[in-house]
Formats: C-alpha cells, sequence, structure tokens
C-alpha cells in the first residue's frame, strides 16, 4: 500500500513537473505591430502618395478655411489634411476606403487632440454625399476628378474646391499656387469655387440677357450689345455691357446687384424665364 501511494505520488508530481515546464517554455505571443503605410501602396482607386504638409497648408490658405467650414477630403490617406483643418477649428471628415487607413487616422487624431472635430469613415468616396460640405479637398487623379466634376459641379454655389496637382479637365482653375519652400514633388495647389447657373435669358429693365456659360466663365448679350468681361465666382456675378459694369449675385432664379455707369450707380434686379 504504501509503495503504490509513493507511485501515485511520484507520478502526480512528474506529470505536474512536465507541465509547469512547457508552460515556462512557452513564449509570449508577440504584440502585433501596428498598420504603417507605405508610400506608393496600392489602393482601390489610386496609390497612396501623402501630400505635403506645406501644400496642405496651402490648400487650406487658398480655400480660406475657417472654424465655420465643413471640409471634406476625398481620399484621407493618413488624415493630415482633415487633421490640418480641424486644427483651424473647422469640422471635417475624412473619406477613405482602407480600413487600416481609417484606423491609422483616427489614432493620429486622438494624438493631436482633434477627435471632436476630425472624423473618418471608411467609404467609397463615389458613393459618399458630400454635398454638406462647405470645401472640397483631393490628391486624385485626372481621371477621378473628372468622374466627380459633375457631382461637384451640383454643389452649393460657392463650395471651395482644393486639389494638389491635378486639374478638373476644361473646367480651369479660379487660382493656382506653388510651394517653394518645404516641398519637392507635388506642390502645386489648384482651386474652384463652384460657380452658380446663369445660362439662360433673363429680363432686365435694361433689356433681355442672354446667357451662355462654360463653367464660370458667361458670355451674351444684353439686349443687342453682346457683354465682355463675363465672370461667375460662386454666386456673385460681373460683366461688362455698353460701357456699364453690372455686379450682382445670382439666387436661383433671381439676380440683383447694382449698375455702374458714367460715374453713378443704380439696383437692378433680374428674373430668369
Amino acid at each position: 500500500m504504501k509503495v503504490s501511494q509513493f507511485m501515485r505520488r511520484t507520478f502526480l508530481t512528474l506529470c505536474i513537473s512536465a507541465l509547469a515546464l512547457s508552460a515556462f517554455g512557452q513564449t509570449p505571443a508577440a504584440k502585433q505591430k501596428e498598420f504603417e503605410p507605405q508610400v506608393g501602396q496600392a489602393g482601390k482607386d489610386v496609390v497612396w502618395v501623402p501630400t505635403p504638409q506645406a501644400v496642405v497648408d496651402k490648400m487650406l490658405d487658398l480655400a480660406k478655411v475657417t472654424p465655420q467650414d465643413y471640409v471634406i477630403d476625398l481620399g484621407s490617406g493618413d488624415g493630415r489634411t482633415v487633421i490640418t483643418a480641424a486644427k483651424r477649428g473647422a469640422r471635417a471628415l475624412g473619406v477613405e476606403y482602407n480600413p487600416d487607413m481609417v484606423a491609422l487616422s483616427q489614432r493620429n487624431a486622438a494624438n493631436e487632440r482633434v477627435t471632436d472635430r476630425a472624423t473618418f469613415i471608411k467609404a467609397d468616396l463615389f458613393e459618399t454625399d458630400f454635398s454638406k460640405a462647405t470645401v472640397i479637398t483631393m490628391f486624385l487623379l485626372p481621371d477621378l476628378n473628372l468622374k466627380l466634376r459633375p457631382k461637384i459641379l451640383e454643389m452649393r454655389p460657392g463650395t471651395r474646391i482644393v486639389s494638389n496637382t491635378f486639374t478638373m479637365g476644361e473646367w480651369e482653375a479660379d487660382e493656382t499656387a506653388t510651394v517653394t519652400q518645404d516641398c519637392t514633388s507635388w506642390c502645386t495647389a489648384l482651386f474652384w469655387i463652384v460657380p452658380a447657373k446663369a445660362e439662360g435669358v433673363w429680363t432686365l429693365p435694361q433689356g433681355e440677357l442672354k446667357l451662355t456659360q462654360t463653367f464660370q466663365k458667361i458670355s451674351g448679350t444684353l439686349g443687342s450689345t453682346a457683354i465682355t468681361d463675363g465672370r461667375l465666382r460662386g454666386d456673385q456675378i460681373t460683366f461688362t455691357a455698353g460701357g456699364a459694369q453690372y455686379t450682382g449675385r445670382i439666387n436661383g432664379n433671381t439676380m440683383e446687384g447694382t449698375v455702374k455707369s458714367g460715374g453713378s450707380s443704380t439696383p437692378f434686379k433680374a428674373t430668369k424665364r
């Protein structure tokens, strides 16, 4: 009996020792490394190349971003444009398809303490409703800009659009700026303002105003007189006809402003047919 008990105890001791040695020999699972983006990594629509910070600053300067703005960055990457806008007091949203980049952006925003104003979503920028933005920023390819252009042109007149390097096709930029310091590539910011819809026939006290519109440029006639220097800047319209300069604002089918001629200024109002 004593021998049997001794053997059982010995066997139990050996089993416990073996389990302890096995547990001691196991190394803890390595901590998962945080995602680090690589320049040129493939994305849904474009490869990722970050906009230089100096260009981000210039883009937001051109758009004159204030705390009253709502900025949406299409293809927000590591979140730097959204975070910079948030630091200026604006509400800002980043739209990014890569979930790892979204998570990285959220960490970056937390590190900069702007999570109350900077948010990020994992979404397809072509399926996202960005109509409530007052400023759109992007660093996409020309064909993607052109694909987005019809939707952008339907936004509220006066909405500001800024692109790093790439154009909007025939829609000429209202302003262009090139950064020469702290930037070696992708250093040009292009700026547009969504124009009001002015094309059509308007009735003025001075006669019938017929306008043709190509983005922010307008041409046409006032009565039998050709207009010159026709331009739209958001809802603001300016043109010259018969030596008189017209300056006004368009609100739907109404245009109101002033006419300057011969040193005098008088108000005018026009209605679109």
